[in-house]
Protein backbone atom coordinates (compact mmCIF):
# COMPACT_ATOMS: atom_id res chain seq x y z
CA UNK A 1 0.00 0.00 0.00
CA UNK A 2 1.62 3.26 -1.06
CA UNK A 3 1.31 6.79 0.20
CA UNK A 4 -0.38 7.62 -3.11
CA UNK A 5 -3.15 4.99 -2.74
CA UNK A 6 -6.62 6.55 -3.00
CA UNK A 7 -8.35 7.12 0.30
CA UNK A 8 -11.39 5.24 -1.02
CA UNK A 9 -9.44 1.97 -1.21
CA UNK A 10 -8.35 -0.31 1.58
CA UNK A 11 -6.52 -3.46 0.57
CA UNK A 12 -5.99 -5.52 3.73
CA UNK A 13 -3.60 -7.93 2.02
CA UNK A 14 -1.52 -5.02 0.77
CA UNK A 15 -1.33 -3.64 4.32
CA UNK A 16 -0.18 -7.03 5.61
CA UNK A 17 2.49 -7.28 2.93
CA UNK A 18 3.69 -3.72 3.59
CA UNK A 19 3.88 -4.36 7.35
CA UNK A 20 5.74 -7.63 6.77
CA UNK A 21 8.19 -5.76 4.54
CA UNK A 22 8.68 -3.10 7.23
CA UNK A 23 9.33 -5.81 9.84
CA UNK A 24 11.76 -7.62 7.53
CA UNK A 25 13.73 -4.44 6.78
CA UNK A 26 13.84 -3.48 10.44
CA UNK A 27 14.94 -6.91 11.67
CA UNK A 28 17.54 -7.22 8.92
CA UNK A 29 19.02 -3.93 10.04
CA UNK A 30 19.04 -5.01 13.68
CA UNK A 31 20.77 -8.30 12.86
CA UNK A 32 23.39 -6.52 10.72
CA UNK A 33 24.02 -4.03 13.51
CA UNK A 34 24.48 -6.80 16.08
CA UNK A 35 26.92 -8.55 13.74
CA UNK A 36 29.00 -5.42 13.22
CA UNK A 37 29.08 -4.79 16.97
CA UNK A 38 30.19 -8.34 17.69
CA UNK A 39 27.01 -9.18 19.59
CA UNK A 40 25.18 -12.51 19.55
CA UNK A 41 22.48 -12.57 16.92
CA UNK A 42 20.54 -15.65 18.04
CA UNK A 43 17.95 -13.71 20.07
CA UNK A 44 17.26 -11.33 17.18
CA UNK A 45 16.99 -14.28 14.82
CA UNK A 46 14.49 -15.92 17.16
CA UNK A 47 12.34 -12.77 17.10
CA UNK A 48 12.60 -12.66 13.32
CA UNK A 49 11.66 -16.33 13.00
CA UNK A 50 8.67 -15.81 15.27
CA UNK A 51 7.47 -12.85 13.22
CA UNK A 52 7.77 -14.97 10.07
CA UNK A 53 5.88 -17.93 11.56
CA UNK A 54 2.44 -16.63 10.63
CA UNK A 55 -0.25 -14.55 12.27
CA UNK A 56 -3.20 -12.66 10.86
CA UNK A 57 -1.71 -9.16 11.39
CA UNK A 58 -5.08 -8.02 12.79
CA UNK A 59 -3.58 -5.22 14.86
CA UNK A 60 -1.53 -3.60 12.07
CA UNK A 61 -4.51 -3.74 9.71
CA UNK A 62 -6.70 -2.05 12.31
CA UNK A 63 -4.04 0.57 12.99
CA UNK A 64 -4.03 1.58 9.31
CA UNK A 65 -7.84 1.45 9.32
CA UNK A 66 -7.87 3.82 12.31
CA UNK A 67 -5.54 6.17 10.47
CA UNK A 68 -7.86 6.30 7.46
CA UNK A 69 -10.96 6.50 9.67
CA UNK A 70 -9.59 9.77 11.02
CA UNK A 71 -8.90 11.19 7.58
CA UNK A 72 -5.50 9.75 6.75
CA UNK A 73 -4.91 8.73 3.14
CA UNK A 74 -3.10 5.59 2.09
CA UNK A 75 -0.46 4.26 4.47
CA UNK A 76 2.77 6.28 4.53
CA UNK A 77 5.90 4.88 6.11
CA UNK A 78 5.38 6.33 9.62
CA UNK A 79 1.95 4.69 9.82
CA UNK A 80 3.24 1.36 8.51
CA UNK A 81 6.11 1.37 11.00
CA UNK A 82 3.76 2.24 13.86
CA UNK A 83 1.52 -0.61 12.71
CA UNK A 84 4.55 -2.91 12.57
CA UNK A 85 5.44 -1.93 16.15
CA UNK A 86 2.10 -3.41 17.24
CA UNK A 87 3.01 -6.73 15.65
CA UNK A 88 6.38 -6.62 17.38
CA UNK A 89 4.70 -5.97 20.73
CA UNK A 90 2.32 -8.83 19.98
CA UNK A 91 5.31 -11.12 19.47
CA UNK A 92 6.65 -10.15 22.90
CA UNK A 93 3.28 -10.83 24.52
CA UNK A 94 2.86 -14.23 22.86
CA UNK A 95 6.39 -15.40 23.67
CA UNK A 96 5.86 -14.59 27.34
CA UNK A 97 2.26 -15.87 27.33
CA UNK A 98 3.42 -19.25 26.05
CA UNK A 99 5.90 -19.47 28.93
CA UNK A 100 3.17 -18.65 31.47
CA UNK A 101 0.80 -21.20 29.93
CA UNK A 102 3.53 -23.83 29.42
CA UNK A 103 2.33 -24.16 25.83
CA UNK A 104 4.16 -26.52 23.51
CA UNK A 105 3.07 -25.05 20.18
CA UNK A 106 2.15 -21.71 18.68
CA UNK A 107 0.95 -21.30 15.09
CA UNK A 108 1.55 -24.98 14.56
CA UNK A 109 5.23 -24.74 15.54
CA UNK A 110 7.16 -25.30 18.78
CA UNK A 111 6.98 -22.30 21.09
CA UNK A 112 10.08 -20.19 21.61
CA UNK A 113 10.70 -21.53 25.11
CA UNK A 114 10.56 -25.11 23.79
CA UNK A 115 13.15 -24.22 21.15
CA UNK A 116 15.45 -21.94 23.14
CA UNK A 117 14.70 -22.76 26.79
CA UNK A 118 12.64 -20.78 29.26
CA UNK A 119 15.36 -18.42 30.41
CA UNK A 120 16.36 -17.51 26.87
CA UNK A 121 12.71 -17.10 25.83
CA UNK A 122 12.13 -14.58 28.61
CA UNK A 123 15.03 -12.52 27.27
CA UNK A 124 13.84 -12.93 23.67
CA UNK A 125 10.37 -11.69 24.66
CA UNK A 126 11.94 -8.75 26.48
CA UNK A 127 14.00 -7.96 23.41
CA UNK A 128 10.88 -7.94 21.23
CA UNK A 129 9.31 -5.42 23.60
CA UNK A 130 12.34 -3.13 23.31
CA UNK A 131 12.28 -3.48 19.54
CA UNK A 132 8.57 -2.58 19.47
CA UNK A 133 9.34 0.62 21.33
CA UNK A 134 12.25 1.43 19.05
CA UNK A 135 10.14 0.83 15.94
CA UNK A 136 7.52 3.27 17.18
CA UNK A 137 9.99 5.95 18.24
CA UNK A 138 11.93 5.67 14.95
CA UNK A 139 8.84 5.60 12.72
CA UNK A 140 9.21 9.24 11.72
CA UNK A 141 6.06 10.45 13.48
CA UNK A 142 5.74 14.23 13.57
CA UNK A 143 6.93 15.60 16.93
CA UNK A 144 3.61 17.35 17.62
CA UNK A 145 1.80 13.99 17.31
CA UNK A 146 4.32 11.75 19.03
CA UNK A 147 3.24 12.60 22.58
CA UNK A 148 -0.37 11.65 21.91
CA UNK A 149 0.64 8.51 20.03
CA UNK A 150 2.90 7.37 22.86
CA UNK A 151 0.10 7.90 25.39
CA UNK A 152 -2.15 5.60 23.35
CA UNK A 153 0.59 3.02 22.80
CA UNK A 154 1.62 2.93 26.45
CA UNK A 155 -2.00 2.62 27.61
CA UNK A 156 -2.50 -0.27 25.20
CA UNK A 157 0.58 -2.03 26.56
CA UNK A 158 -0.33 -1.44 30.19
CA UNK A 159 -3.89 -2.67 29.67
CA UNK A 160 -2.51 -5.84 28.14
CA UNK A 161 -0.29 -6.50 31.15
CA UNK A 162 -3.18 -5.80 33.53
CA UNK A 163 -5.28 -8.32 31.62
CA UNK A 164 -2.49 -10.88 31.68
CA UNK A 165 -2.08 -10.40 35.42
CA UNK A 166 -5.81 -10.85 36.02
CA UNK A 167 -5.72 -13.97 33.88
CA UNK A 168 -2.83 -15.37 35.90
CA UNK A 169 -4.40 -14.52 39.25
CA UNK A 170 -7.53 -16.56 38.49
CA UNK A 171 -5.90 -19.53 36.76
CA UNK A 172 -6.27 -22.99 38.26
CA UNK A 173 -9.62 -22.55 39.97
CA UNK A 174 -11.86 -20.50 37.66
CA UNK A 175 -14.70 -18.75 39.52
CA UNK A 176 -18.40 -19.30 38.82
CA UNK A 177 -18.83 -15.52 38.62
CA UNK A 178 -18.28 -14.37 35.00
CA UNK A 179 -17.19 -10.92 36.21
CA UNK A 180 -13.45 -11.67 36.52
CA UNK A 181 -13.41 -13.43 33.15
CA UNK A 182 -15.15 -10.48 31.51
CA UNK A 183 -12.56 -8.12 33.03
CA UNK A 184 -9.77 -10.28 31.61
CA UNK A 185 -11.51 -10.27 28.24
CA UNK A 186 -11.88 -6.47 28.35
CA UNK A 187 -8.26 -5.66 29.13
CA UNK A 188 -6.32 -8.59 27.70
CA UNK A 189 -8.08 -8.68 24.36
CA UNK A 190 -10.69 -6.00 23.63
CA UNK A 191 -8.50 -3.00 24.38
CA UNK A 192 -5.31 -4.65 23.12
CA UNK A 193 -6.47 -6.39 19.96
CA UNK A 194 -9.16 -4.12 18.53
CA UNK A 195 -9.68 -0.77 20.27
CA UNK A 196 -6.03 0.07 20.97
CA UNK A 197 -4.73 -0.44 17.40
CA UNK A 198 -7.65 1.58 15.99
CA UNK A 199 -6.99 4.43 18.41
CA UNK A 200 -3.26 4.34 17.72
CA UNK A 201 -3.89 4.78 14.00
CA UNK A 202 -6.45 7.49 14.70
CA UNK A 203 -3.95 9.34 16.92
CA UNK A 204 -1.45 9.31 14.06
CA UNK A 205 -4.02 11.21 11.97
CA UNK A 206 -4.94 13.65 14.76
CA UNK A 207 -8.43 12.23 15.25
CA UNK A 208 -11.14 14.22 17.01
CA UNK A 209 -13.01 12.95 20.07
CA UNK A 210 -16.07 11.89 18.10
CA UNK A 211 -14.03 9.61 15.86
CA UNK A 212 -12.17 8.10 18.80
CA UNK A 213 -15.43 7.50 20.67
CA UNK A 214 -16.94 5.74 17.65
CA UNK A 215 -13.87 3.55 17.24
CA UNK A 216 -13.98 2.60 20.93
CA UNK A 217 -17.72 1.85 20.79
CA UNK A 218 -16.98 -0.50 17.90
CA UNK A 219 -13.70 -1.91 19.17
CA UNK A 220 -14.63 -2.97 22.70
CA UNK A 221 -17.56 -5.28 21.80
CA UNK A 222 -15.72 -6.76 18.82
CA UNK A 223 -12.67 -7.38 21.00
CA UNK A 224 -14.75 -9.03 23.70
CA UNK A 225 -16.48 -11.19 21.12
CA UNK A 226 -13.08 -12.09 19.66
CA UNK A 227 -11.89 -13.37 23.05
CA UNK A 228 -15.14 -15.23 23.71
CA UNK A 229 -14.65 -16.98 20.36
CA UNK A 230 -11.04 -17.74 21.25
CA UNK A 231 -12.19 -19.29 24.53
CA UNK A 232 -14.53 -21.59 22.62
CA UNK A 233 -11.78 -22.51 20.17
CA UNK A 234 -9.40 -23.20 23.06
CA UNK A 235 -11.70 -26.01 24.20
CA UNK A 236 -13.64 -27.11 21.12
CA UNK A 237 -11.31 -26.08 18.31
CA UNK A 238 -9.29 -28.35 16.05
CA UNK A 239 -5.56 -27.93 16.83
CA UNK A 240 -4.84 -28.23 13.11
CA UNK A 241 -6.88 -25.06 12.56
CA UNK A 242 -6.01 -23.13 15.73
CA UNK A 243 -2.28 -23.94 15.77
CA UNK A 244 -2.30 -24.78 19.48
CA UNK A 245 -3.25 -27.84 21.55
CA UNK A 246 -6.89 -28.28 22.54
CA UNK A 247 -6.02 -29.18 26.15
CA UNK A 248 -3.94 -26.18 27.24
CA UNK A 249 -6.80 -23.94 28.42
CA UNK A 250 -8.42 -26.76 30.40
CA UNK A 251 -5.14 -27.89 31.94
CA UNK A 252 -4.33 -24.34 32.94
CA UNK A 253 -7.81 -23.82 34.36
CA UNK A 254 -8.29 -20.50 32.57
CA UNK A 255 -10.95 -18.20 33.99
CA UNK A 256 -13.30 -17.86 31.04
CA UNK A 257 -16.91 -16.81 30.69
CA UNK A 258 -17.52 -20.24 29.18
CA UNK A 259 -16.35 -21.97 32.36
CA UNK A 260 -18.13 -19.51 34.65
CA UNK A 261 -21.48 -20.13 32.95
CA UNK A 262 -20.95 -23.88 33.16
CA UNK A 263 -20.14 -23.71 36.87
CA UNK A 264 -23.21 -21.54 37.47
CA UNK A 265 -25.56 -23.94 35.69
CA UNK A 266 -23.99 -27.28 36.59
CA UNK A 267 -25.80 -29.86 38.70
CA UNK A 268 -23.77 -31.49 41.52
CA UNK A 269 -22.43 -34.27 39.29
CA UNK A 270 -21.44 -31.86 36.51
CA UNK A 271 -19.88 -29.52 39.05
CA UNK A 272 -17.70 -32.33 40.41
CA UNK A 273 -16.60 -33.20 36.88
CA UNK A 274 -15.50 -29.63 36.23
CA UNK A 275 -13.69 -29.23 39.53
CA UNK A 276 -11.97 -32.59 39.12
CA UNK A 277 -10.65 -32.00 35.61
CA UNK A 278 -10.31 -28.25 35.00
CA UNK A 279 -6.92 -27.05 36.18
CA UNK A 280 -5.46 -30.57 36.20
CA UNK A 281 -2.08 -30.39 34.42
CA UNK A 282 -2.36 -34.12 33.63
CA UNK A 283 -5.77 -33.84 31.97
CA UNK A 284 -6.25 -36.53 29.31
CA UNK A 285 -8.19 -36.35 26.06
CA UNK A 286 -10.86 -38.54 27.64
CA UNK A 287 -11.12 -36.15 30.60
CA UNK A 288 -11.41 -33.22 28.21
CA UNK A 289 -14.31 -34.89 26.42
CA UNK A 290 -16.13 -35.15 29.74
CA UNK A 291 -15.60 -31.43 30.31
CA UNK A 292 -16.78 -30.57 26.80
CA UNK A 293 -19.95 -32.56 27.38
CA UNK A 294 -20.66 -30.57 30.55
CA UNK A 295 -19.92 -27.25 28.81
CA UNK A 296 -22.46 -28.18 26.14
CA UNK A 297 -25.13 -29.76 28.37
CA UNK A 298 -25.18 -26.86 30.83
CA UNK A 299 -25.87 -24.43 28.00
CA UNK A 300 -22.57 -22.62 28.59
CA UNK A 301 -21.39 -23.11 25.02
CA UNK A 302 -24.65 -21.81 23.58
CA UNK A 303 -24.65 -18.92 26.06
CA UNK A 304 -21.22 -17.77 24.90
CA UNK A 305 -22.37 -17.99 21.28
CA UNK A 306 -25.25 -15.67 22.18
CA UNK A 307 -22.85 -13.22 23.84
CA UNK A 308 -20.66 -13.20 20.75
CA UNK A 309 -23.65 -12.46 18.52
CA UNK A 310 -24.88 -9.68 20.82
CA UNK A 311 -21.51 -7.95 20.87
CA UNK A 312 -21.05 -8.24 17.14
CA UNK A 313 -24.48 -6.71 16.59
CA UNK A 314 -23.65 -3.87 18.98
CA UNK A 315 -20.50 -3.10 16.99
CA UNK A 316 -22.35 -3.21 13.67
CA UNK A 317 -25.00 -0.85 15.03
CA UNK A 318 -22.26 1.60 16.02
CA UNK A 319 -20.80 1.45 12.52
CA UNK A 320 -24.15 2.21 10.94
CA UNK A 321 -24.37 5.57 12.72
CA UNK A 322 -20.71 6.53 13.24
CA UNK A 323 -20.27 8.48 10.01
CA UNK A 324 -16.88 6.92 9.26
CA UNK A 325 -15.62 6.82 5.66
CA UNK A 326 -17.57 4.25 3.68
CA UNK A 327 -14.54 2.13 2.80
CA UNK A 328 -13.47 1.97 6.47
CA UNK A 329 -16.99 1.07 7.55
CA UNK A 330 -16.85 -1.82 5.07
CA UNK A 331 -13.47 -2.97 6.41
CA UNK A 332 -14.61 -2.82 10.04
CA UNK A 333 -17.82 -4.70 9.22
CA UNK A 334 -15.70 -7.40 7.61
CA UNK A 335 -13.40 -7.50 10.64
CA UNK A 336 -16.36 -7.82 13.01
CA UNK A 337 -17.40 -10.99 11.23
CA UNK A 338 -13.96 -12.48 10.62
CA UNK A 339 -12.80 -11.86 14.21
CA UNK A 340 -15.83 -13.65 15.62
CA UNK A 341 -16.34 -16.32 12.94
CA UNK A 342 -17.49 -19.72 14.12
CA UNK A 343 -15.04 -22.48 13.18
CA UNK A 344 -16.08 -25.02 15.82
Amino acid sequence: MSAQAPATLFDQDAVRRAVDAALFDYMSGQIRSAHHRGLPQQALQSVSDFLNSGGKRIRPVLCVAGWQAAGGAGAPNPVLKAAASLEMFHASVLIHDDIIDASDTRRGRPTVHRLAGTEAAILIGDLALILADDLLHSAGIAPHQLTTVLLVANQLRADTIYGQYLDLSHAGQPPADPGPALAITHYKTAKYTIEGPLLLGAALAGADNATCSALSAYGIPVGEAFQLRDDLLGVFGNPHDTGKPALDDLREGKATVLMALALQNADPTQHRTLRRHVGNPHLTHEDAEEVRTVLTDTGARAGVEDMIAERRESALTTLSTAGLPAHITAVLRSQAFSATARTT
